[in-house]
This record gives C-alpha cells, sequence and structure tokens, in this order.
C-alpha cells in the first residue's frame, strides 16, 4: 500500500493539520511523530518516508504550529473562551491521544522531539494500553520550570518573579516574536541546534519560517514562554509500564546529554540510550543517515 496525504482533523472545533506515510505491509501498529517548539510536522521530512517502510506512519502539527489552528493563548487564571486555548502539556497530549483514538485506531508507538517528547509521555499516559513506547529525541528537560528552581542560583531564583511578571505582557512576547520571525534569526537558531550544519537548507528554513508568518503564530509563543509549572520528563516517566527509548543528539546546546545519562541509569522504564556524535537538538533531521537506522531497529522491536 502507498498513502500520502495531507488532511485535517476537526478537534475541538479546531483545525489539526495531519500527514500519513504507508508503504508497509502491517496493519499492527503505527507511529506517530510529534514534533518540537517552533516545529511542524514536515521536521520528520527526512524519517517519515523511511518509517513508512515499517508502519503506517503519522505526523501532525500541534495546536499553535505548522498549518493547524493557531487560537489566542489563554493564561492560566484567564477566563476560557471558545476563541482561545490554553497552550500546555495536557492540552496538546489530549490532542495526541484523540488523533491516536480517532484518526489512526490502532496501537500507537509515540516518537517525540524536544518538547514533543514530554508531550509524548503524557499522551502515554492517557492512551493506556492503546501506546506501545515511546522514543524521546533530545527530551526537553525544561530548566525553566518551577520545580527547577532547587538547581538555580539565588539570583535566577531571585528574578523568577519578576521574569513572570514579564512574560505575562502580550506587546512584549509579540515584539519578541516579530524580531524572532525572519529567516535570518531562523537561520543563526538552525546553525546553533544544528553544530555540524548538515541539511541546513533553504528547505529547512522555510519550513519554519513559513508557518511564523501566519496572523496567530505569535500565540503559541506567549503561551509557551508563560509555562512555568508543568510536567518533567523524569516525573512522567516514574509511574509508566511501556518501554522507552532514548536517542541523543551529542552536542545539544539546549538539552544536556549528561542529564539523558543520568535519566537512563536512573529510570527503570528507559531501556535504551543511543548518542549520537557530532549532533545537536535535533539529530533526526541533522543526521537521519544514523538516526533512521536506530528507529528501525526500535519499531521492529516494538511491532
Amino acid at each position: 500500500m502507498t498513502e500520502k496525504r495531507s488532511q485535517i482533523f476537526k478537534w475541538k472545533e479546531l483545525d489539526v493539520s495531519w500527514q500519513k506515510e504507508d508503504h508497509s505491509n502491517t496493519n499492527g501498529i503505527s507511529t506517530v511523530l510529534i514534533h518540537g517548539f517552533g516545529a511542524n510536522k514536515y521536521h520528520w521530512r527526512k524519517n517519515q518516508k523511511f518509517i513508512s517502510k515499517l508502519t503506517p506512519s503519522y505526523s501532525i502539527d500541534l495546536i499553535g504550529f505548522g498549518e493547524s489552528s493557531q487560537p489566542q493563548c489563554r493564561l492560566n487564571g484567564e477566563p476560557k473562551s471558545k476563541e482561545n486555548f490554553f497552550y500546555n502539556f495536557d492540552n496538546w497530549a489530549e490532542q495526541i491521544s484523540d488523533f491516536s483514538q480517532v484518526i489512526v485506531k490502532q496501537p500507537v508507538l509515540l516518537i517525540g522531539n524536544s518538547i514533543g517528547g514530554v508531550i509524548a509521555l503524557r499522551a502515554a499516559h492517557l492512551l493506556g494500553k492503546k501506546c506501545k513506547g515511546v522514543i524521546l529525541i533530545n527530551c526537553a528537560q525544561r530548566l525553566m520550570d518551577d520545580k527547577q528552581l532547587i538547581k538555580q542560583s539565588k539570583f535566577q531564583k531571585s528574578i523568577r518573579p519578576i521574569l513572570k511578571s514579564v512574560t505575562k505582557k502580550r506587546w512584549l512576547s509579540k515584539l519578541l516574536f516579530k524580531n524572532a520571525a525572519n529567516q535570518y534569526f531562523i537561520k543563526n537558531v538552525l546553525k546553533t541546534a544544528y553544530p555540524t550544519g548538515q541539511n541546513v537548507d533553504k528547505e529547512l528554513i522555510n519550513l519554519l519560517y513559513l508557518p511564523s508568518q501566519r496572523s496567530g503564530a505569535s500565540e503559541a509563543f506567549h503561551g509557551f514562554i508563560n509555562i512555568f509549572n508543568d510536567y518533567l520528563a523524569p516525573d512522567l516517566m516514574k509511574n509508566i509500564n511501556i518501554p522507552v527509548h532514548m536517542i541523543w543528539g551529542e552536542d545539544d546546546p539546549w538539552e544536556s546529554v549528561i542529564e539523558a545519562k543520568k535519566w537512563f541509569h536512573s529510570i527503570s522504564c528507559i531501556k535504551s540510550l543511543k548518542i549520537i556524535s557530532k549532533a545537536g537538538h535535533c539529530p533526526h533531521d541533522e543526521a537521519p543517515d544514523q538516526v533512521n537506522p536506530v528507529l528501525q531497529r526500535l519499531i521492529q522491536q516494538a511491532t
């Protein structure tokens, strides 16, 4: 069977954009690919077709990103309405869980990069037995969460109330987003995220740039920078009964491989850790020739 399509899943009066590829001969399990902050379903451009030879593969735009709806952000404590959305890990995970049950309709293996990893872990809790495993690719460690304050300096602790007050100002978040939503800035961020520079091309830059030009693009940014008390990956893995595997770019400038090693040695559900030499925050796109064979092995184990 050969299938590739982009469609819209209506979810809570919002549009969820998704794409499926299936070049496999199996119907036992599907993979759902969950992107990180600022990315979208096309960030799996160098993986999904490969994966689809093993299992039906779905990539999805989280609410606020890509071609999915970008509703107005509602911060904690603000009134709820039909027009706004609370950008947090519970809601994104519910999106993935509902998508898996309504559209995929079979057991899933969730694969997430960065915050997509945290979302995958939370969605696994919601899916229960319908989730057969999780693969974390440079999972977000969320160092700015309030629960991480114990690791911060006295100065960082002292300015936290000021930081929270400043990030709530919508005019400021819009200004910051506007300054960041240009091709030059995106290219420079990618040079940091992809230390080898491999696959940082016009396609990738436009992949991130074009959704940022949509009218509601700054809303998810406003919501995300105001997430100070939400799930941490290690906490989500404490009570999980499915195998979790980790793939990590060794030179990630934001998510330390040292911390990943600590997780591997201290959390029982984590069954493997594959470190990708010289790669950064998005090794699946920076070094797909190294990551895809690992994904193949893990998917074959799950099926």
